[in-house]
């Protein structure tokens, strides 16, 4: 999932130099929408109109991409040189929202998490309740066909940032999703990284 972020904000990050990109938008409150539950009619309802759209082949099953990202080309990032950004994604199978993250590089909202820390979560044995004390509360979440497994959920940590001008740009992305069963055990671990931090 945060190849679609990662391109959004590289897009978005290509006009940082004229002033702003994007439409600015508010994260939806918790249990304003929830993955399982809500439809991609409650997702417009809440969100209004998504800047972009498009589909996601996972699992063997096409999803529905509606996406949001707003940047600040004059404004600072969590880190030195970074420029600030942020991006939501709500993916959608059926009408049912199945998957939906949220990414910033903001200094109030920043996604960053310690990825350090992952090799500390075990297949069949951490839990929910340790993901959470190792990592904080994760910025999104998501059900099959996101994940492979049907009747399991997920977390999904993600953090990207775009540094440089719009002639030398660098680009840095990290995600983990972890699945977990029905009694809430971890059943997969899965972390990608790429770029330059």
């Amino acid at each position: 999932m945060s190849n679609m972020l990662r391109l959004l904000l590289v897009a978005a990050s290509a006009t940082f130099l004229v002033g702003c990109a994007g439409t600015n938008f508010k994260r939806p409150d918790a249990g304003a929408l929830e993955v399982g539950k809500s439809t991609a009619a409650q997702v417009a309802q809440v969100m209004g109109a998504p800047q972009q759209t498009g589909e996601l082949l996972r699992n063997g099953e096409k999803l529905k991409q509606s996406r949001y990202a707003y940047a600040e080309g004059a404004g600072s990032g969590k880190y030195p040189g970074v420029t600030p950004a942020r991006a939501q994604v709500f993916l959608t199978f059926n009408d049912l929202l199945v998957a939906e993250e949220f990414v910033s590089s903001f200094p109030n909202d920043a996604t960053d998490f310690d990825d350090s820390k992952i090799g500390s979560i075990v297949k069949g044995k951490s839990t929910r309740a340790d993901v959470i004390a190792l990592l904080g509360n994760p910025n999104g979440r998501g059900i099959h066909p996101f994940i492979k497994n049907k009747g399991e959920t997920a977390f999904i940590y993600s953090y990207s940032h775009v540094k440089g001008s719009v002639f030398n740009m660098k680009f840095y992305a990290k995600s983990l999703v972890v699945s977990f069963d029905a009694g809430g055990l971890v059943t997969d671990v899965e972390y990608t990284s790429n770029g330059e931090k």
